[in-house]
């Protein structure tokens, strides 16, 4: 259902506004149109990185994070590279969340601007052979 949304407004967004405008753009309307539909949403949050005994505060800011689950990675860019989509899966291994959006605003529709990326990450996976595994997904329509 908050896939569903957030790929609806975005959807909108992009019809109305079009491509070209700075990812910030982009991230502030989306926010405000998720609040306006009634999704808890957290712009910019600074996440700190525990690694090797020691933590490093603020590693990392996700662009958009949605009722405290669904990362939203904000892109206008020409392309979307590998790059993009592994940044994304990094972000939700460290958050050890299943799932989340990359959305690039400068794609000709923001049907083509819009992957899943699925962290198929378990850690509660009995067996210490069992390598996680994550995916790159793309949408069939409006996601659950």
């Amino acid at each position: 259902m908050v896939s569903g949304i957030v790929v609806d407004e975005a959807i909108r967004l992009h019809r109305d506004l079009g491509p070209g405008l700075l990812e910030s753009v982009y991230e502030v309307v989306l926010a405000s149109r998720l609040e306006a539909r009634g999704l808890r949403v957290a712009r910019q949050v600074s996440m700190p990185l525990e690694f090797d005994g020691h933590i490093f505060e603020a590693a990392f800011r996700i662009d958009i994070l949605v009722e405290d689950r669904l990362i939203l990675e904000i892109k206008a860019v020409e392309q979307l590279s590998k790059a993009h989509g592994k940044q994304l899966l990094t972000y939700l291994r460290l958050m050890k969340q299943p799932v989340g959006l990359l959305l690039n605003f400068s794609a000709a529709t923001m049907k083509e601007g819009i992957k899943r990326v699925v962290n198929d990450y378990r850690p509660e996976r009995p067996s210490a052979s069992s390598a996680p595994s994550a995916s790159l997904r793309e949408p069939k329509g409006p996601t659950k």
